[in-house]
């Protein structure tokens, strides 16, 4: 699968999200080495704590899946920015407990552009098991 084809998925899968405080649908595409594709979308609560993203519910559906730390190939972020949206800092954690250091990371924008940057471009000197 290439890029193009994960952010059609991300960009599809948005549309489902669950979004009526703040009016910002995520969709986010994650695909494991193996070939499957786990989406995911921004499900948020009143009380805002509670509000869940994309990419976080894409990474753990997958783990509920059986996948494991290692399993993850490439994930894509779309929202309805005239940016590059990417990851918030609590997803990044999450994304580097469970993703390579050099895991693309593809970020879109509404004019259907893609700037790909690897995890530890997005998150460097992340806080990681070896610092433990």
């Amino acid at each position: 699968m290439d890029k193009e084809q994960l952010v059609s998925q991300a960009r599809e899968i948005k549309q489902r999200a669950y979004a009526p405080y703040s009016k910002f649908p995520v969709g986010a595409a994650l695909l494991m080495k193996d070939g499957r594709v786990f989406t995911g979308v921004n499900v948020e609560n009143v009380s805002f704590g509670a509000t869940n993203c994309a990419e976080r519910t894409a990474i753990f559906t997958a783990i509920t899946e059986g996948y494991h730390k290692g399993d993850f190939a490439e994930i894509a972020v779309n929202g309805n920015t005239e940016d590059f949206l990417p990851p918030c800092s609590i997803c990044r954690q999450v994304m580097a407990e469970f993703f390579e250091p050099d895991m693309p990371v593809h970020l879109t924008n509404d004019k259907n552009e893609i700037r790909t940057l690897a995890l530890k471009e997005l998150l460097p000197m992340a806080f990681t098991d070896l610092d433990m």
